[in-house]
Formats: C-alpha cells, sequence, structure tokens
C-alpha cells in the first residue's frame, strides 16, 4: 500500500488506494490484509472523506522547540496531550468556520498519525508495528477561549477545527519531513519533523501507556513556530514531504 484515501459515492463508503491520480477500491479490512481492484474505480460522482473515522482524536502540544519558545513556555519533560472532538473533523477542500469573529483563531500545520492495530503499553521501538500511515492536518485553535480557560479542548473542538488528509500515506518515514504551511500563498511556517521533542514513535509508545489506542484513531504530533491568526477568505494548504498537500479555505 502508499497513499490511502476514503471515499463516497451515493450510500456507498469505501477505502481505495491512489495511484497517479486513479483510485483502486479497497477489498478487505484496511487495517487488516486488504487486496485493491486491478481496474479504477470512476471519479465521477465521488465525494473525498476524512481518511480515518477515528474513535479519538489526540492532540499533542507544545512538541516543537522553536513554537515552545514563540510561546513563552518551558519545554516539556514528557509529552502534553489532550482530545480534540472527532466532529471537528474535517476532509481536503471543505471550508473551515470561524464560530465568533471577534475572537482569534489560529492556524496549526501538523503531522498526524492514524494508528493501524489496537495496542497497550507498547515501546517506542516496537511502535512503528502499530502504525498505518501518515497524513496532513491541522489543529486550528480559537486563542481568545484557548488563553481564557486552563482546559484546551473546547478551544480546539469547533466543528471545522480539524482538517485532515487527504490521503494516507503508508510508506514513509516520518522523522525527517519539511513541514510548511502557505496562507495565501505566503509561507508561514516551514520546519521540520526532525525537530520534534517527541517523536512519532516515541508519542505513540508514551499515549498507550495512559490508554488503549484503536485502528483508525489520530495523533496530531505538534506543530512548529509561525502560528498566525486567520480570517474569512484565507487558503490554507499544508505541505509535508512525500504526502499529498491538505488545502481548505476559510469562512
Amino acid at each position: 500500500m502508499a497513499a490511502i484515501g476514503r471515499f463516497q459515492r451515493g450510500e456507498e463508503i469505501f477505502y481505495a488506494k491512489v495511484v497517479d491520480g486513479e483510485l483502486f477500491k479497497l477489498k478487505g479490512d484496511v487495517f487488516g490484509s486488504p487486496s485493491f481492484e486491478k481496474k479504477p474505480t470512476p471519479a465521477k460522482g465521488l465525494k473525498l472523506l476524512t481518511p480515518v473515522a477515528p474513535s479519538k482524536v489526540i492532540a499533542v502540544g507544545l512538541n516543537y522547540a522553536d513554537h515552545a519558545r514563540e510561546s513563552g513556555l518551558e519545554l516539556p519533560k514528557e509529552p502534553l496531550f489532550w482530545f480534540k472532538a472527532p466532529t471537528s473533523l474535517i476532509p481536503d477542500g471543505v471550508k473551515i468556520e470561524i464560530p465568533f469573529a471577534t475572537h482569534r483563531v489560529d492556524f496549526e500545520a501538523e503531522l498526524a498519525i492514524v494508528i493501524g492495530r489496537r495496542v497497550r503499553n507498547v515501546t517506542s521501538a516496537a511502535a512503528a508495528r502499530y502504525i498505518f500511515g501518515y497524513t496532513a492536518a491541522q489543529d486550528i485553535s480559537d486563542r481568545t477561549i484557548q488563553h481564557s480557560e486552563s482546559q484546551w479542548a473546547r478551544a480546539k473542538s469547533f466543528d471545522t477545527f480539524t482538517p485532515l488528509g487527504p490521503y494516507i500515506e503508508t510508506k514513509i518515514d516520518p522523522h525527517d519531513l519539511s513541514i510548511q504551511l502557505f496562507q495565501n500563498g505566503q509561507l508561514r511556517q516551514n520546519s521540520n519533523t526532525s525537530q520534534l521533542i517527541f517523536n512519532c514513535f516515541d508519542l505513540v509508545s508514551f499515549i498507550s501507556t495512559n490508554m488503549t489506542l484503536l485502528p483508525g484513531d489520530v495523533i496530531l504530533t505538534g506543530t512548529s513556530s509561525g502560528v498566525g491568526p486567520i480570517q474569512s477568505a484565507d487558503r490554507l494548504e499544508v505541505r509535508i514531504q512525500g504526502l499529498a498537500p491538505l488545502v481548505n479555505m476559510v469562512k
């Protein structure tokens, strides 16, 4: 497998492998040992969905040293994480909605981990065996609410606040990938996953010691420096090396 997407035609929802713009439908369990049809499926009438429908979305904070510095916060001694509502997920191409016109709302480009197997208490050395793949994401954040509360879930869980996708890349090394965000064509964030304080395997290990992770669960690995405010009509594009770009407009 390589790039895997999730699609809908009418009432049917299915996974497909994406090869040079053509879609090959999956047969079997995407998290098991699936096979794919040899003939591409017609793209007409298809709707792109988020690449998974997770039981939980886990967000990691302050996981790039440069972002911690720009926030004026000390580096964490262990991963800091919280939950985002799965209802905040939107796919590539769907608009991000700002709920309160007077609030500051920021973009945050992130690499997302997609879990492939049920896992509990795994070591960092073994964590890769439980990862299905990686995709692009954003952790949209209402700073006005975030700065007024000690818990971050509400500020980051509004509908449309977690763009995800478009596809899951199953054959990629997550440890040295450029990660960028462009706002209306202007480069705003520019970093590399080698700058993560806790890498992807460390995160899966740490989180799995606190809870069971299920196939399809999503972990947002944190954002780099350069976060900034968004406004209506903005075009936001996340570009991560080796992944298809994630593009969403704002309204």
